[in-house]
């Protein structure tokens, strides 16, 4: 008994003296980095959990709040997993109003959106937007509808017309990765400028077209060439639902690349597609395509449709979630953000999602809601708060529960270790898992805010940090 008693003690302290050593040498590298001249004026935390306890191995400035950017979208992913479950999906309507006589429909053909922020994307064979259209097309036609005396309606009324969050900044909404979050969501909010390259220097480029096309909207050049070498440095600037977007900035003579822009209006091109696809395959068309948004302006009103010809379904949200993660689709953590507060009983605005994610990790682990400042999903708003120990118990309490694979394998491998990554203007954060060489599941936040000189050089320094945790 007594050497059981001896064997128990000597793990113990074994086990005791490794978490020393471990916060120790966190501590060291960490300290390294605070002296750093690249942070001479700035801020940065780091926080290290035992994964399966919970217990804080090291945290500096645990409780300080950072803007967190693209790591915020881990908060997102899994407080979408624990209220709308790993297997759920957006549905999608067809119907139509009136009545079908001798082959003519007389009404409108409505597609009702609820969110689906995959809806017409190539991620997935499914919701592709030719294989979508094909579809739609065979269950027109297997209702008999030959003839619509009506318009085709694209009805983005769930999320609401305020698209965009507060706080994202006028160089960034024109651009893809600015796309607003909209209930009839197409391609993913996106489209490809063709672009080629004047002859010399500064000369003007030459727009040679969109991908898809983009029928209705003026696309301003102000590009001109850069150097060769010196890569893409253009932007875009529009505003949700304008049919004007400038685009900036410079494109080097060498090279080759489409650049993608944001919709700003994605429900327009949605029922627009939809009524060139009926009509190039017979099935004419004498209304205009539309969406509820611009009826309510105008003020002629229409039906909810009476009769539903197909319901499609979404991809599950674990192979959402894999994408919103591994390619950082901020688009796909709006869309989740206000399908949340939906599903909470809520509007589908992006305040209220906000209050959903800060109430329900307050009531789950007693988080204090200042801590989680937030305004967006995705972490593209510069005016987000969040600080690391926040974060780490959010990713720690995900470990056990049935999901925890789905998310863990959405996780990008950076610096060979599972961890979302985050950037913005000055903003540098990493957030994840790893596992120490003595077998201690860890689980980490780490962000660095208003650094000086080249991000490439801060995320070196980072990865030297982070190493310690292997």
């Amino acid at each position: 008994m007594k050497r059981i008693f001896f064997s128990f003690c000597l793990l113990f302290c074994h086990l005791i003296n490794n978490a020393q050593t471990l916060e120790k040498k966190i501590a060291a590298a960490y300290a390294r980095f605070e002296a750093d001249p690249q942070l001479k004026y700035g801020n940065s935390s780091l926080t290290v959990l035992n994964a399966q306890t919970g217990e804080i191995v090291f945290s500096k400035n645990g409780n300080t709040g950072l803007a967190p950017a693209s790591t915020l979208k881990t908060v997102t992913s899994i407080t979408a997993f624990n209220l709308l479950a790993e297997d759920f999906r957006w549905e999608t309507t067809l119907g139509y109003t009136g009545t079908i006589s001798n082959g003519v429909l007389s009404g409108d053909l409505i597609i009702t959106g609820s969110g689906d922020a995959t809806l017409g994307s190539n991620r997935y064979e499914q919701s592709k937007s030719a294989v979508l259209l094909n579809r739609w097309l065979a269950v027109v036609k297997k209702s008999g509808i030959q003839k619509i005396q009506g318009r085709v309606i694209a009805d983005d009324r769930l999320f609401g017309t305020q698209s965009l969050p507060q706080g994202w900044i006028w160089q960034d909404i024109g651009n893809y990765y600015g796309a607003g979050a909209t209930s009839a969501t197409w391609e993913e909010n996106q489209f490809g400028l063709l672009i080629k390259p004047g002859a010399r220097m500064g000369d003007p480029v030459v727009f040679q077209g969109t991908d898809p096309l983009m029928a209705g909207l003026k696309i301003v050049n102000e590009v001109t060439t850069g150097a060769a070498g010196s890569g893409d440095n253009v932007y875009a600037y529009s505003a949700p639902y304008s049919d004007i977007v400038y685009v900036r900035g410079t494109y080097a003579s060498d090279l080759r690349k489409t650049i993608m822009l944001s919709v700003p209006d994605p429900a327009s091109q949605l029922s627009a597609d939809l009524r060139v696809k009926l009509t190039q395959n017979g099935v004419l068309v004498s209304g205009e395509a539309t969406t509820a948004r611009k009826i309510s302006i105008e003020k002629t009103g229409f039906l909810p449709a009476s009769v539903i010809l197909d319901r499609y379904q979404s991809p599950e949200l674990s192979k959402v979630v894999y994408w919103l993660n591994q390619k950082s689709l901020n688009l796909y953590a709006e869309n989740i953000l206000k399908t949340i507060a939906i599903k909470q009983g809520k509007k589908g605005s992006f305040a209220d999602g906000v209050e959903v994610i800060k109430d329900y990790w307050n009531k789950r682990l007693g988080l204090d809601t200042d801590a989680l400042d937030i305004l967006d999903g995705s972490g593209l708003s510069p005016e987000n708060r969040i600080t690391t120990l926040t974060m780490a118990r959010i990713l720690q309490s995900a470990i056990k529960e049935p999901w925890y694979n789905s998310f863990y394998e959405s996780l990008p491998l950076y610096n060979n270790m599972k961890m979302k990554s985050g950037s913005i203007r000055n903003v540098l954060a990493y957030t994840g898992y790893e596992k120490s060489g003595d077998g201690t599941p860890l689980v980490f936040s780490f962000i660095t805010d208003h650094y000086n000189g080249r991000t490439s050089t801060i995320r070196q320094k980072m990865f030297n940090v982070l190493d310690v945790l292997k």
